[in-house]
C-alpha cells in the first residue's frame, strides 16, 4: 500500500480528492513507526475501556480441544522418535539383536516392559485413529457436535484397547 501511495504521489496525483480516498482510507501515515501505532492502539483501548484478552484462561477445556492438542503432540513426538531411532541405528555400533539382548539383560520385569510397550503403542494408535477421523472430516462429514464427541470418544477407546492388546503381545 505504501508503494502504491508513493507511486501516485510521485506522479503528481492529488490523493486528497474524493475519488482517490479508497486508496488511503486504511493506510497508516508514512511518518509513523510501529511503536507509535502500537501506542495509539493501546491508548484507544484504554480510552474505550476495553479489557485485555485473557487468552486461554477463559476457555472451558473440551474433548475436541484436548484431542487436537494430543494429536499434534503425538505427531511431533512420533516424528522425533522415528528420527532419533534412525540416527541411532546409523551411528551406534552393533545391530538390532544386540540391543534387544541388552534390554533383556536388564531384568526390568514384565510390568515395566508392558508399560513401555503401551507407551510406544498408544501414540501410534491414537495418531492413526485420529488421523482416520480427520480424513472422515476431510470429506465433509462428522462436523455436528454430537458426532464430534462420539467419534472422539471412539478414537480414545479404540486407542486404549489397541494399545493394551499390543502391550500384551
Amino acid at each position: 500500500m505504501a508503494l502504491l501511495l508513493r507511486t501516485f504521489a510521485r506522479q503528481g496525483v492529488c490523493l486528497s480528492k474524493p475519488q482517490y480516498s479508497f486508496l488511503y482510507r486504511h493506510a497508516a501515515p508514512m511518518g509513523t513507526t510501529a511503536k507509535d501505532e502500537m501506542n495509539k492502539f493501546w491508548a484507544k483501548n484504554a480510552r474505550l475501556n476495553r479489557p485485555m484478552s485473557p487468552h486461554i484462561t477463559i476457555y472451558q477445556w473440551s474433548v475436541p480441544m484436548m484431542m487436537s492438542i494430543t494429536h499434534r503432540g503425538t505427531g511431533v513426538g512420533l516424528s522425533g522418535a522415528i528420527s532419533a531411532f534412525a540416527v541411532a541405528a546409523l551411528v551406534l555400533p552393533g545391530n538390532y539383536p544386540y540391543y534387544l539382548d541388552l534390554i533383556h539383560s536388564l531384568s526390568i520385569g514384565p510390568i515395566l516392559i508392558g508399560l513401555a510397550k503401551f507407551g510406544i503403542a498408544f501414540p501410534v494408535s491414537y495418531h492413526t485413529y485420529n488421523g482416520i477421523r480427520h480424513l472422515y472430516w476431510d470429506v465433509g462429514k462428522g462436523f455436528k457436535i454430537p458426532e464430534v464427541y462420539r467419534t472422539g470418544y471412539t478414537v480414545i477407546g479404540l486407542s486404549i484397547i489397541t494399545s493394551i492388546a499390543i502391550a500384551m503381545i
